[in-house]
């Protein structure tokens, strides 16, 4: 007998982590269902071969003339992303609302009395409009590439300096399309909070530039396990308890998905701590160096000694550009690293980073192009100790046993959910 299909639908799902949200909360198989055109789209939906589904980008609002019940609140906000078949008969719904409702107030974001500014004008903007009208926003503002309708051109919203709330939803930034950015947050001197729905990475660059401002910034991982967990009350009739099932799914599932990434002085046992910490959290260990000599098909002293530090720096930013982009990884960095601000973004944007700490005289040299001697070393650490200390969330050190080390890498990479 055929199983009852649940599953998402999208134009590209292949930075979706709903399967593993679902199967986490409810115990139904959940299908990740690519649809990249409408045709395919509109075949599945007349099919309805389905017990349940989510829907993402493009096709929230496209789904709704297939519903033959639309949930109030869905039909006002304009946009379905949950759809439960009973009896043939199609029933729509918009989890969006309460699952970015639960993000806001999660971190504290109240929209009463604010002046909010919109990035993005599909499915997600209608629902994202709703709550902050809902919440007493004093005035809400739309951005948009085109400018169409109602909306500012992005180049015209950065001449509004009332802002005081930023909410992206729009899929710039998203996976594999990493870093990028459609407006800069500190053209916004009464910025207090930026929200992003894109979850994949956890923190954007709109996010990371907010954290550089100071202000509260927050990504969309927790929005998309809340919809899920009320998506699952539809797709299975049973009331489940939110309140403690969002936070907990939340942490454990960014813990299992979070890179970790190891920065320091050459020779102070990046690779070797990274390698433990790997198989301690049970994530994939990367050795950025090695990963670079099997790319490049050269290795590292070679590449210095035939071209320079400049082309292995370029090398070096290439490899970690990509590698960073993945997940549940412990990724051990060169020490030279830090050296491009580029690179410290990268490694930011899906976990957090650790400086492991040695004392310079108990650095090991060997094999390693620029560290030529002790005070070589100490020019060094001078020069690089404040961009260690800059690009890191936690400092671990690293004079003592190895499974010490380890401990405490894994209680600083613990203490980062809980901040």
């Amino acid at each position: 007998m055929q199983q009852p299909l649940y599953g998402l639908i999208g134009g590209k799902l292949g930075h979706s982590y709903s399967k593993i949200i679902h199967e986490k909360i409810a115990d139904y198989t959940y299908e990740l269902l690519p649809l990249p055109t409408e045709a395919e789209a509109r075949t599945f939906m007349e099919r309805r071969a389905f017990a349940a589904i989510n829907v993402t980008i493009p096709y929230k609002q496209f789904v709704i003339p297939y519903c033959d019940v639309v949930d109030p609140k869905a039909q006002a906000i304009g946009a379905v992303n949950t759809i439960v078949n009973r009896d043939g008969k199609l029933y729509g719904y918009n989890t969006d609302y309460a699952g970015f409702a639960y993000l806001a107030g999660a971190h504290g974001v109240d929209f009463a009395g604010k002046t909010v500014l919109i990035l993005g004008t599909g499915g997600t903007h209608s629902t994202v409009t709703a709550v902050c009208r809902d919440g007493g926003a004093k005035e809400i503002l739309t951005a948009s590439r085109t400018g169409k309708g109602d909306a500012l051109l992005y180049s015209e919203a950065m001449h509004r300096p009332d802002v005081q709330i930023i909410v992206n939803t729009t899929p710039c930034g998203m996976f594999p399309n990493v870093g990028q950015c459609l407006i800069d947050p500190k053209a916004f001197p009464a910025l207090e909070a930026v929200l992003d729905v894109v979850y994949n990475p956890f923190r954007t660059e709109l996010l990371l530039r907010a954290e550089d401002c100071g202000v509260t910034a927050a990504g969309g991982f927790e929005m998309l396990v809340a919809q899920a967990v009320f998506a699952a009350e539809h797709f299975t009739g049973r009331q489940l308890d939110t309140a403690a099932i969002i936070p907990a799914v939340s942490r454990e599932l960014r813990h299992q998905l979070a890179n970790v990434s190891i920065i320091g002085m050459p020779g102070c046992g990046k690779s070797t701590v990274g390698a433990a910490l790997a198989k301690r959290l049970d994530k994939k260990f990367v050795d950025l160096d090695a990963e670079i000599e099997r790319r490049t098909g050269h290795n590292i002293p070679d590449i210095f000694a035939e071209e320079g530090e400049e082309a292995f720096r370029r090398y070096e930013a290439e490899v970690l550009a990509e590698v960073a982009k993945g997940n549940s990884q412990v990724i051990a960095c060169g020490g030279g690293v830090v050296k491009n601000p580029a690179n410290s973004r990268a490694l930011r944007q899906n976990g957090p980073v650790l400086w492991v700490q040695r004392p310079v005289e108990r650095l090991a040299t060997g094999g390693r192009p620029l560290s030529t001697g002790l005070d070589a070393l100490r020019k060094m650490e001078a020069e690089r100790m404040p961009l260690y200390r800059a690009a890191s969330d936690a400092a671990v050190d690293n004079t003592g046993r190895l499974e010490n080390t380890v401990e405490t890498a894994v209680q600083a990479f613990e203490t980062t959910f809980d901040a």
